[in-house]
């Protein structure tokens, strides 16, 4: 492999210690070196759009090529541009507000890199959650590291392969292995550490920054949940929670967990969305556009929520059953399981869809708020009266309305979670913001009145601040 590859502790350290020296000699202030490494970016991501997908495909058993265009490809492509139409004056100096009392000076913030970034990226969008980290790192001026999913060996060797022949090791290095390289490369002292993955996984990763005192960008997951309105258009409902649903096989952080929908809509839901399956995904046993669960270990997890449950509480959308060998999962609907079972407290990442009986918008605020705030909120209504009242009495990192994950392709919002759900955001200038020190400058004027301000204290003195503190 090539030296930007890294496979061992030793050379993981090694490596780090190179890049973080470098960092420190040779910062990127110059937009035109910035802009290079983003056009690389684009360039390597270009030439391997289908090197990329067939081993993303691979290591799931089977993904559809149009989806990993649509859910990893376009959205890359279109962050790079983003940054490189506005990273220029992202990174110049600007001005801030100062108060009349120390004018004439003047305050300015300047956007300084970090230094070396460490990205830890998973396996279910492993492009996109690569590449989407790595703009606003280097738009930022950072060198990066890159530590990539043991659950997608065939695309991590692939992305290590075209960052080896498209970037010089100095600026960005990939690391391949299995857990404990991943606990080691969580543990160096980088300058900021950013993780997509569990919650779980996502305390440990900020346990093993602590005592470098690393700062950390946590993309984590748990139960996005949907409010449906009591005028909300149901057959657009079902259609947008389905999309969201189906797309990755519902390997997504920000897809749709669960619907709190009234009763007297359940069976009509579920009527919808069969004839939604039907359509959109006929013989999905040997449909090309239906993903399969990424790995055995995850499909016998999906297996242990659902096999505990009454039958007649889970419905299948379809007549196919599930096929561990080839690990296909057709999408079920689980009707109002109890609070309690490993379906609803757990994030399910899978076509496994749980209606939850409320009853108005109040109950299903209620039954948000007494859970970990969410990545994602999704209402779905009319009303904009109740809509606000939604989303001004719940906190979750995003919220979609009449929609669901659409958000996390918007380059003007900041992306990430709250509480349990993540911490800190990134995309866009809120990637670059993160990514960079936005270093305060005081900026004193040759005329000033600060001599008036050291002892012995005059009269003067005391009277200026008697009046500034009444």
């Amino acid at each position: 492999m090539s030296q930007s590859i890294i496979t061992t502790i030793d050379q993981l350290q090694a490596q780090f210690d190179h890049m973080r020296a470098l960092s420190r000699k040779k910062p990127l202030n110059s937009w035109i070196d910035r802009e290079a490494l983003l056009d690389s970016l684009e360039t390597m991501l270009a030439k391997n759009q289908q090197v990329f997908a067939d081993a993303i495909s691979q290591d799931f058993g089977h993904r559809s090529q149009d989806e990993t265009n649509f859910a990893e490809l376009f959205p890359s492509f279109q962050g790079i541009a983003h940054a490189k139409k506005h990273g220029k004056s992202w990174m110049k100096t600007r001005r801030a507000g100062i108060s009349t009392l120390f004018r004439p000076a003047y305050n300015e913030i300047q956007p300084q890199p970090l230094g070396l970034v460490g990205v830890i990226a998973p396996w279910n969008y492993p492009i996109f959650l690569s590449i989407g980290p790595m703009i606003d790192a280097l738009a930022a001026g950072n060198r990066v590291m890159i530590k990539m999913s043991e659950s997608a060996p065939l695309f991590a060797e692939a992305f290590a392969q075209a960052v080896a022949k498209h970037f010089s090791p100095d600026m960005v290095s990939v690391v391949v292995g299995d857990v404990d390289i991943a606990v080691a490369f969580s543990e160096m002292p980088f300058d900021h550490l950013l993780y997509t993955g569990s919650t779980s996984v996502g305390r440990k990763v900020m346990a093993a920054a602590a005592p470098n005192l690393t700062p950390v960008t946590l993309e984590l997951g748990g139960k996005s949940p949907v409010v449906v309105l009591d005028d909300a258009d149901l057959e657009n409902v079902v259609n947008r929670v389905m999309m969201g649903k189906t797309l990755n096989a519902g390997q997504t952080c920000i897809a749709p967990d669960y619907v709190l929908i009234h009763s007297s809509l359940h069976s009509k839901f579920v009527k919808l969305a069969k004839e939604w399956l039907l359509k959109h995904y006929p013989n999905i046993e040997s449909n090309d556009d239906y993903t399969r669960i990424i790995n055995d270990a995850h499909f016998k997890r999906l297996q242990g929520y659902l096999s505990p449950l009454p039958k007649e509480q889970v419905v299948p959308l379809t007549n196919v059953e599930a096929d561990a060998e080839k690990r296909l999962l057709p999408p079920v609907i689980v009707l109002n399981p109890d609070p309690e079972t490993e379906v609803m407290q757990n994030e399910l990442f899978a076509p496994i869809l749980p209606l939850i009986h409320v009853n108005g918008l109040r109950d299903a605020v209620e039954f948000v708020n007494s859970r970990p705030r969410p990545l994602a909120l999704y209402i779905f209504g009319e009303d904009n009266k109740n809509i606000d009242y939604v989303r001004s009495h719940t906190v979750s990192g995003g919220v979609a309305i009449n929609e669901v994950i659409m958000h996390v392709a918007q380059h003007e919002l900041p992306f990430g979670g709250v509480g349990e759900s993540g911490i800190g955001a990134y995309h866009g200038k809120w990637g670059f913001e993160r990514m960079s020190h936005m270093k305060p400058v005081f900026v004193q004027s040759k005329l000033n009145a600060m001599s008036i301000m050291l002892p012995p204290y005059s009269n003067l003195f005391r009277k200026g601040l008697k009046y500034l503190t009444k």
